[in-house]
């Protein structure tokens, strides 16, 4: 019998998934996929059952997430680039969440997110443009499943997907993979994206940034848009909707 030498055993450590984020960060692995020619805004799962606190599905990790939200998705619209919202709503009898809908059964599990329900409403506070934004509903987690966004992605000739919201652990994660998997440069900037735990999310930033995605700070995606908007002459922030700017310097709490 051939004799293999034996694999590298797994690393172990009393490092918190916070400050093995932070250390994978300042010691990148790898060189980054960074941006491409034309990039797209896909805004996962916003939606009331995930970031209202009438709700005890609820999350929040960066306070100011919505804000920058507004603002990216704002200047990819000044930009003609696309802007995507997705959210998660399923049938009375949830038969369309399939096995996912089997795991738990009260009135906050997922399949009990109804067509039509305040908790699959998506957050008033977004400023969605519904005659030039796309809205798709979804069942599974990752917003290509099943959703028209592969298709839009093609007619924009996007090579780019900034992928925001929640959670990061789930359907954020599988968004971004689903992405690269298609040929897409996968961008995550951090404090657009959130979790119920912090070990989940940073655990999950931490996987993203050494193999799917990049991990960025919002600046950089509003800088991209800044130096997009020079090359293509078509940069007006005269016609943005959004009242207030917001920067990440506005938060003495970013993540940074």
């Amino acid at each position: 019998m051939t004799e293999v030498p034996s694999p590298k055993q797994m690393i172990e450590s009393n490092k918190t998934a916070r400050e093995l984020f932070y250390e994978t960060m300042a010691n990148p692995n790898r060189k980054k996929f960074g941006f491409g020619q034309k990039l797209a805004i896909v805004n996962v799962d916003l939606q009331q059952a995930y970031t209202s606190a009438a709700f005890k599905t609820s999350y929040q990790t960066h306070p100011l997430q919505l804000d920058f939200i507004n603002q990216i998705s704002d200047l990819a619209r000044v930009n003609a680039l696309p802007v995507i919202w997705t959210h998660v709503a399923y049938m009375q009898t949830a038969a369309d969440a399939g096995v996912w809908g089997t795991r738990t059964d009260t009135e906050d599990s997922l399949q009990n997110i109804k067509f039509d329900s305040a908790r699959s409403k998506l957050d008033p506070r977004l400023q969605i443009d519904r005659g030039v934004d796309a809205v798709y509903t979804k069942r599974m987690p990752s917003a290509f499943f099943e959703t028209p966004l592969q298709s839009l992605l093609v007619w924009h000739q996007i090579d780019t997907v900034v992928i925001t919201g929640g959670s990061t652990s789930g359907c954020v994660r599988a968004t971004a993979v689903d992405a690269l998997s298609r040929g897409y440069r996968a961008i995550v900037p951090q404090e657009c994206v959130a979790d119920k735990h912090e070990s989940f999310h940073f655990a999950n930033l931490t996987d993203l940034a050494l193999k799917y995605a990049d991990i960025v700070s919002v600046e950089e995606v509003i800088h991209w848009f800044h130096e997009y908007g020079k090359v293509c002459g078509n940069m007006n922030t005269k016609k943005s909707g959004v009242a207030r700017r917001v920067s990440v310097d506005d938060s003495q709490q970013s993540l940074l």
